[in-house]
């Protein structure tokens, strides 16, 4: 079978498989529903991302994984635009071969960089027409970036002393578990460069897994964000995999002035985060001289029912948080919760900053009437929320 028919039936068990905000499915599913794929599909919703455009226009992506996907392969994003701050959404794109990524505007330019397949190439892609055609990486002056096997997740990328930054993973550690084979870094960029070619970019060293972290519970490290510290440093901060206790964790590695050198001080660099063994993004807010987060975290009623489980598969709660220096973090308010955490989720969420508001997507597992999510994990919905005058809450 030759790519482009192979491509096309692709595309078409995705399509069979969506419905998107008008079904009659998403009556009590929180926020405004983007897209819905039922749990019978086999195609999950994964890799909730947003932007705002420089006409004003919101952009929102989403991947697919499970059973009936081929992330391994060639997966398909879509991209969806709304011209009404989110109250309506429009699909505007596919593209197969795309994962695991993150759309952002940087110099006016749209972009959406992320990896080729689960545990693939690092790749960027670019629209000149908001989104609705895109580039194609074949080859180093064209988006494609890194060779061999990386792991990301839709995360905030952040200008600092001239240069555009952006964590990511390398997969291709000794130990090949999730988790465990994952080593962390930061790619930059000079901010006036090409963004397409490979030869602009640089990278740090590469931290891999230490076993004896956190008494010999440390399960890896993933889904790092490049953030710039109240002292100026610059930091990637990572969800942490702990299955030992409750209380959940994020860690920060240190980038040296030099900007390619990587370190981590266990002895220091693991913090308490609410939250922190899920994925979470992080922005610092000039106005309110805050960082701000969204995650899921695991109120006390929560942690007495649920003391066996694994603390990064309980995300039936998502929370406002923020921080003065990014040690310490205040739960501001409960955004959006359900009692069950078995097949209840709103998890993997992707925000920005609205004017006094504060917009977000969330990857959600919840009841339809095809019988609800396959389990928290594997979500059937795309959603988008609002959280008015954020900083007053």
């Amino acid at each position: 079978m030759n790519r482009t028919l192979r491509n096309c039936i692709l595309y078409l068990v995705c399509l069979s498989g969506l419905t998107f905000a008008q079904t009659p499915d998403s009556s009590q599913v929180p926020g405004t529903v983007v897209a819905h794929s039922p749990a019978s599909s086999g195609l999950y919703i994964g890799s909730p991302s947003l932007c705002i455009l420089p006409n004003g226009d919101y952009l929102a992506s989403h991947d697919l994984f499970g059973p009936k996907s081929e992330e391994f392969d060639r997966p398909v994003s879509r991209i969806y635009r709304s011209r009404d701050q989110g109250k309506t959404w429009t699909p505007i794109a596919d593209i197969i071969g795309q994962f695991w990524s993150k759309l952002f505007v940087h110099r006016g330019k749209l972009y959406f960089l992320g990896t080729d397949k689960h545990h693939g190439n690092v790749i960027i892609r670019t629209s000149l027409d908001d989104g609705i055609t895109w580039s194609n990486p074949t080859n180093s002056q064209d988006g494609l970036l890194l060779t061999g096997e990386y792991h990301c997740g839709p995360m905030p990328l952040v200008e600092y002393k001239g240069r555009l930054w952006r964590a990511m993973e390398d997969a291709m550690g000794p130990v090949r578990q999730w988790g465990k084979r994952y080593g962390a870094f930061l790619l930059s960029i000079p901010i006036y460069a090409d963004l397409m070619d490979a030869r602009n970019w640089s990278r740090t060293n590469v931290l891999r897994y230490d076993s004896t972290y956190l008494n010999g519970h440390f399960g890896g490290w993933l889904e790092g964000n490049a953030v710039v510290s109240p002292n100026g440093q610059l930091l990637d901060i990572l969800r942490v995999d702990d299955k030992s206790t409750l209380y959940e964790k994020a860690a920060l590695v240190s980038i040296g002035s030099d900007g390619k050198t990587a370190t981590f001080d266990p002895a220091t660099g693991f913090i308490s985060l609410p939250g922190g063994s899920k994925k979470f993004g992080i922005r610092y807010d000039p106005k309110s001289h805050l960082y701000w987060t969204m995650a899921n975290i695991i109120p006390e009623d929560v942690q007495m029912l649920n003391r066996d489980k694994n603390p990064a598969s309980i995300r039936n709660t998502q929370a406002l948080c923020s921080s003065k220096d990014l040690r310490h973090w205040d739960v501001r308010r409960v955004i959006l919760t359900h009692p069950d955490v078995a097949k209840h989720a709103f998890q993997y969420v992707d925000w920005q900053f609205d004017g006094r508001d504060m917009i977000f997507l969330s990857r959600t597992a919840y009841e339809d009437e095809k019988g609800g999510a396959h389990n928290s994990h594997d979500a059937n919905f795309l959603t988008f929320h609002r959280i008015k005058n954020f900083r007053k809450l």
